[in-house]
């Protein structure tokens, strides 16, 4: 439909239906056809048209899965889900709504200077705590604002960029994982963990060699759960974490530095890139809003598929300023 709109014949199409994991999937594919020289340059977009009652119309369509074996018997969607995973996370490893609310407030702070940010007020911990609730232990705030919006980005090789004049990354690993650890009884980490040494020793870093980090963050729980599972701190060590840093733009660990779909908003296929282009941003000191210090290298990770319990796609990339 792209490219009939836009009158354009290119030699080489795909489709990434992953949900907050087609960003990154959609980079790593792109970088691997420029690499066999099935294309040049590949531009990588994402977009949705979300209106007030659109999630809404999809609930009984969301899935195969939720079609057959949710929905007919009166649940839809993904809030009852991580209410699930959420609840879960809290009774193994002692995480309470403070520490999912500093995650929440921090990227509120982060989007208060990115002029198109949803939610452009700020958050306090009395606000997050009073919140109505939507699915027992999530309330308001844990859950992403539907929007409608898009994000894009181009792959291709250092010379053509440089030719361009472009400002540009380098990609210095990727990894991809679907339907990790299928015999958790509920999920408390994600292919990540399968995958985790194989990212760090491609990109020749560790943890603590990168500025920031982008996470996919439809809820606070699966920010939490990456954390552990990218090597940030150990399984169960989360909250924790969360609680000995700032995660806002100015301070230790900078997390979701645009503010994340939880204060920027969700648009739909769009939200898998949002964390990716915000890290090209910063990585090319062009932030929409304001920027990491001495921001050199960075971690994106990606996470969809909601089913009943679980998300079934994972995946992350190190990326670094071009030299």
């Amino acid at each position: 439909g792209l490219t009939q709109h836009f009158g354009i014949s290119p030699r080489w199409l795909d489709h990434i239906p992953f949900g907050g994991a087609s960003g990154i999937v959609a980079m790593r594919r792109a970088a691997r056809a420029v690499q066999a020289g099935d294309a040049n340059i590949v531009a990588c977009v994402a977009g949705d048209t979300n209106h007030v009652d659109s999630f809404r119309k999809m609930l009984s369509t969301f899935s195969c899965f939720a079609q057959d074996a949710v929905y007919p018997y009166g649940s839809g969607g993904a809030n009852a889900s991580f209410a699930l995973i959420t609840k879960n996370y809290m009774n193994s490893y002692g995480a309470k709504r403070e520490d999912f609310a500093k995650i929440c407030i921090a990227q509120r702070d982060n989007a208060l200077s990115i002029p198109h940010a949803m939610m452009k007020k700020r958050l306090t911990l009395d606000e997050y705590m009073l919140a109505r609730p939507i699915a027992d232990p999530i309330h308001l705030f844990d859950c992403v604002m539907s929007c409608a919006g898009a994000e894009a980005f181009i792959v291709c090789r250092e010379d053509i960029a440089k030719s361009l004049n472009l400002p540009s990354v380098r990609i210095l690993s990727t990894i991809e994982r679907h339907n990790a650890f299928p015999n958790d009884p509920m999920q408390v980490r994600g292919g990540w963990e399968l995958d985790i040494g194989e990212l760090w020793s491609m990109a020749e870093l560790k943890p603590s060699d990168v500025d920031f980090v982008e996470t996919y963050d439809d809820y606070p729980v699966i920010s939490m759960m990456q954390f552990e599972d990218l090597g940030f701190c150990a399984k169960g060590d989360g909250p924790d974490f969360v609680r000995s840093h700032t995660l806002t733009n100015d301070g230790t660990f900078p997390h979701n530095t645009s503010g994340g779909q939880l204060s920027v908003g969700q648009a739909g296929a769009a939200g898998g890139f949002l964390g990716l282009v915000e890290a090209m941003r910063q990585l090319t000191s062009q932030p929409l809003g304001s920027q990491v210090p001495n921001a050199n290298a960075c971690l994106v990770s990606g996470f969809g598929m909601i089913n009943y319990d679980r998300g079934l796609s994972s995946c992350a990339a190190v990326l670094e300023r071009a030299a």
